[in-house]
């Protein structure tokens, strides 16, 4: 696992320099005459703020960035990158009333289970990972029902997703319909796979 906060502080040559190893797990080097190739498969995991002064969004209105420091800030995590992060999820601050709440959570214990369970069916159905599937595999084990696949459509046409985006929405579906013990992916699996991906779409 390969954890980097505040993404867009890091020089733009080393974020584009994942782009490879994110698509293939591999990473070659050049050096003069010589060349190598080696392993380079790890979960990307990246946290950043909202704005250039971290309060975009704050229920108190601290933040006092104009749209086009926020553009430009979060500019410097390019389009290509983005496509390669699959989920992409905005964490609000929270208000005191909800911070000061004691509420009854899932335990980590059940949560284990679960994605055990996800995983397991993974490898009885198709031998491995859903984010290693191939495109030919994901033609055969992510398709969704026909309402799926036209809500996909409108989410294609609508946020002019790319073709990578396409495919890492069908492999997340995938996932969100074998943690809920699904056989088929259906068209709430892809909804909910299209929302994690609203910052690439902002």
């Amino acid at each position: 696992m390969l954890f980097l906060d505040e993404l867009p502080e890091f020089a733009r040559p080393v974020l584009e320099a994942l782009r490879e190893p994110l698509e293939s797990g591999r990473i070659t080097i050049s050096r003069a005459a010589h060349q190598a190739d080696f392993p380079a498969r790890f979960q990307l995991v990246a946290a950043m703020n909202p704005c250039p002064c971290g309060y975009l969004g704050h229920p108190g209105g601290k933040c006092r960035c104009t749209p086009d420091q926020v553009t430009r800030y979060r500019g410097k995590i390019s389009g290509p990158l983005l496509d390669r992060i699959d989920l992409q999820i905005e964490v609000p601050a929270l208000p005191e009333s909800d911070l000061t709440q004691h509420g009854a959570s899932e335990p980590s214990a059940a949560i284990q289970a679960r994605v055990e369970a996800a995983y397991g069916r993974q490898l009885a159905r198709q031998g491995k990972a859903n984010a290693l599937l191939t495109t030919q595999e994901i033609d055969q084990f992510c398709q969704p029902d026909a309402a799926g696949e036209g809500l996909l459509k409108q989410a294609i046409a609508r946020l002019n997703l790319s073709a990578r985006a396409y495919h890492r929405v069908l492999k997340v579906a995938r996932t969100i319909a074998d943690l809920a013990g699904s056989e088929g992916v259906s068209s709430g699996h892809i909804a909910e796979a299209i929302q994690y991906r609203r910052f690439a779409t902002e």
